[in-house]
């Protein structure tokens, strides 16, 4: 039986390949754009109120801070302790459509020494964690060749 490919959170992406896309809401009232998404309320405090509507977001921005993670990160992050730690590349990401930051990982092989402040990267699928039963999917964020 093919194992189940499961969201680590449901409801913050969708898609796959070219069609993949991170999940915010937008305010009717104020256009503030939330990843991740809101569903109660505005969390901007100079907003009257409004709707809150899911938004695709975009699927390219540029390189806003990055860093490495050298420690092995707690719980619900799952890792194999059995297994040496791999450190991976945090990625802050700005969305300028959505004037917002957006942080991931960067997918794998991407090392602080490929990246510089203001190059463009993708959203892309990628696998958190797998065990028996399910592949639980997340985003990473890839470069796409142009510089800074």
């Amino acid at each position: 039986m093919p194992r189940m490919r499961t969201p680590v959170v449901a409801g913050w992406f969708a898609g796959d390949g070219d069609d993949f896309r991170l999940l915010g809401t937008r305010c009717s009232a104020c256009t503030s754009v939330f990843f991740p998404r809101e569903d109660a309320h505005c969390r901007n405090p100079e907003c009257p109120g409004g709707d809150l509507a899911e938004v695709p977001l975009s699927r390219r921005g540029h390189v806003w801070s990055y860093t490495d993670s050298r420690y092995r990160p707690p719980s619900p992050y799952v890792t194999n302790p059995e297994l040496p730690w791999e450190p991976y590349t945090l990625i802050a990401v700005e969305l300028a459509a959505e004037r917002l930051v957006v942080l991931g990982q960067a997918v794998p092989g991407v090392t602080v020494a490929d990246l510089a402040v203001g190059m463009e990267v993708e959203v892309v699928p990628g696998v958190l964690h797998e065990d028996a039963d399910t592949i639980w999917m997340t985003w990473r964020w890839r470069p796409t060749g142009v510089a800074a």
